[in-house]
């Protein structure tokens, strides 16, 4: 029998109105205001405060049950990085996408240099458990000497107009970034984005997908497996 990581123990409303708050927190760029609002349009009186607290216990138990399901992703990684300025301080947020847009993974680090890239080449072995058949970065020479010094030996395609697939999928989370009005701390963007990624990867079609009917069956099986996710359905 599988172990249930998500419990709604001694809370007063249903698990449908947290995971659909929850739901609609990560996956729409809107404020825990702006929910309570929606929700009270429903007759449901619930504070912000409220939401935001069922945000920071749950979205993680619900990304992890998410990337247990996660289909596997493709064999090409697009690497980059973006700075994101947290209480006047500069970190780098160093992301890997796959060629359909899949966030692969994501850290954020306080440097820019080799080190850094090193670490998230580390990691995505280590998640993967396979090596790509193709990596492909922007000009930071970081990227390269991380490579050699990981005698990693895939192709590397280092060119600007070639990894437009990762430089596009920043813009969602500048997007919640301006609607947060900046992150608070490290740790806290370093949550956000988890949560933020897995719930983006299960429902936004991969870029393969080009008409209406695909889209449709992929979000309508997107549903599916965030119910139970979030235990809505066995």
């Amino acid at each position: 029998m599988s172990k249930e990581v998500v419990s709604y123990k001694r809370h007063r409303f249903p698990r449908e109105v947290i995971a659909h708050a929850v739901w609609l927190y990560f996956r729409f760029p809107l404020s825990f205001r702006l929910i309570e609002e929606m929700l009270l349009e429903r007759g449901l009186i619930v504070s912000y405060e409220t939401i935001r607290r069922w945000s920071q216990k749950f979205g993680a138990a619900f990304a992890r049950s998410l990337r247990r399901k996660a289909a596997r992703p493709g064999d090409i990684w697009h690497l980059d990085e973006v700075r994101i300025v947290i209480h006047g301080q500069p970190h780098w947020l160093w992301r890997a996408v796959d060629q359909d847009g899949y966030i692969l993974d994501e850290i954020l680090q306080s440097r820019r240099n080799t080190q850094a890239a090193q670490r998230l080449l580390t990691r995505l072995l280590k998640k993967q458990g396979i090596r790509p058949a193709r990596m492909v970065t922007d000009k930071l020479g970081s990227y390269g000497a991380a490579r050699r010094k990981l005698r990693l030996t895939v192709r590397h395609l280092s060119h600007k107009g070639l990894n437009n697939r990762a430089e596009n999928s920043h813009l969602p989370l500048r997007k919640r970034e301006r609607i947060m009005q900046k992150f608070r701390s490290p740790g806290g963007c370093q949550r956000f984005v988890s949560v933020f990624s897995a719930v983006r990867n299960l429902f936004i079609p991969p870029a393969s997908i080009d008409n209406a009917l695909a889209r449709h069956i992929h979000r309508i099986r997107a549903f599916a497996q965030w119910n139970k996710a979030t235990l809505l359905t066995a």
